[in-house]
């Protein structure tokens, strides 16, 4: 998964050269976190990283007021055959990253066997709470973004209506669960 690559990439080739600041405020102000695993304050390195393999290069220096002055960077030809390569990749690949929920249920101690019941109702509730929060803004940013950044919202909706459905069943066998970890033999 190249979330942040692709993001860094594209916004480079879409605005032109810019400064790693303007970069980070174009991600909050297209509120990337509440649909990609990226976080704002990663630009900077992944721009460095970026820049050492030569998809970035530096184009300049600016200098605003008072304000130190800033690198500028812009996309290479080979940064823009890279987010060429990424935008076919990422539509075409399909992506799930493990849950370490499903490790830790099949790892649990004595303890977690007394606790699973009420751990799991607690896991549920916090999901639901995910999904109340997810339909709240992307209701809210509705008017103000684009067909596919709504669908980019929904998608973790899916994800997150697909987790309620999981845990509300294997809350339904918790007990059968614990009985038969105590069960199980040596």
């Amino acid at each position: 998964m190249s979330s942040i690559r692709l993001f860094i990439l594209s916004s480079f080739d879409e605005l032109g050269a810019m400064h790693g600041h303007r970069l980070r405020l174009e991600a909050e102000h297209k509120r990337v976190h509440l649909w990609t695993d990226i976080s704002v304050g990663a630009v900077y390195g992944a721009m460095k990283r970026l820049e050492a393999e030569g998809l970035l290069r530096e184009s300049g220096r600016e200098r605003e007021g008072n304000r130190p002055t800033r690198q500028l960077y812009e996309i290479t030809e080979t940064g823009r055959d890279a987010l060429d390569m990424l935008r076919r990749t990422e539509l075409s690949e399909v992506w799930f990253k493990p849950d370490p929920f499903d490790l830790a249920l099949t790892r649990m101690d004595s303890t977690s066997l007394e606790t699973l019941p009420s751990v799991l109702a607690e896991r549920l509730a916090t999901v639901k709470a995910r999904l109340a929060e997810s339909r709240r803004v992307r209701e809210e940013a509705h008017d103000r973004i684009g067909l596919a950044k709504q669908w980019a919202l929904r998608h973790t909706e899916y994800r997150l209506e697909a987790e309620i459905t999981y845990l509300t069943d294997l809350l339904k066998v918790a007990d059968d669960i614990v009985a038969d970890e105590r069960n199980a033999p040596a």
